[in-house]
């Protein structure tokens, strides 16, 4: 059996987004997850949130540890993942009501086109007045938030030349075309944010 995927930082950040997540879904019902990878933050968040269906997805190599923790948890919100890749077709129907996606530590990982594909996406399926919340690092006016940031940009350009900690203000721009706006910017752990905003 493979090994049950685990990261250190989805148990450090979970309960500041929690606190967060909880406020911005609050009249939410079907909320996508984008990039669920260990599912900690699923198991975590659909627990506390039962309101909510939880829908987890990520590219087809993490799957299986998805569905690992998913079938551990046993949790009656929580769906198996499907597989999704921004830059090809989403696994979903135009019926299908999403009317809140999550997604963590991504859009640093991301090429610069996934990051387009990714909002692309967001305005075609996410519901009118859904809710969008983003978490991990950005830029503000170009400059770091903070020395941490610096060096960890250096080690994601290391690591692959398409990643880097985006600027917020190009995150605004690409959320304006796909007609969403901010509502919120919220400071996190470790020089992170949570970005909420809304399909108008």
């Amino acid at each position: 059996m493979s090994q049950l995927p685990f990261s250190q930082s989805c148990e450090n950040n979970k309960d500041p987004i929690l606190k967060v997540i909880k406020r911005a879904f609050a009249q939410s019902s079907h909320v996508l997850e984008i990039g669920t990878g260990s599912a900690q933050h699923a198991a975590y968040f659909a627990r506390y949130l039962p309101h909510l269906i939880w829908q987890t997805s990520d590219q087809e190599a993490y799957l299986e540890g998805i569905e690992m923790r998913l079938a551990q948890s046993n949790i009656p919100n929580l769906r198996d993942p499907i597989a999704l890749d921004v830059t090809k077709q989403w696994p979903l129907s135009k019926s299908e009501t999403i009317d809140a996606i999550f997604t963590a530590n991504t859009l640093h990982i991301m090429s610069k086109e996934m990051v387009e594909a990714f909002f692309c996406g967001i305005g075609k399926y996410l519901a009118p007045k859904g809710q969008l919340c983003i978490y991990g690092p950005f830029n503000y006016g170009g400059e770091y938030s903070s020395e941490s940031n610096a060096r960890f940009d250096i080690w994601l350009k290391e690591r692959d030349h398409r990643s880097a900690i985006r600027n917020i203000e190009w995150i605004d721009a690409l959320a304006k075309k796909h007609e969403l706006k901010f509502c919120a910017d919220h400071p996190m752990p470790a020089n992170n944010r949570l970005l909420h905003l809304t399909k108008i």
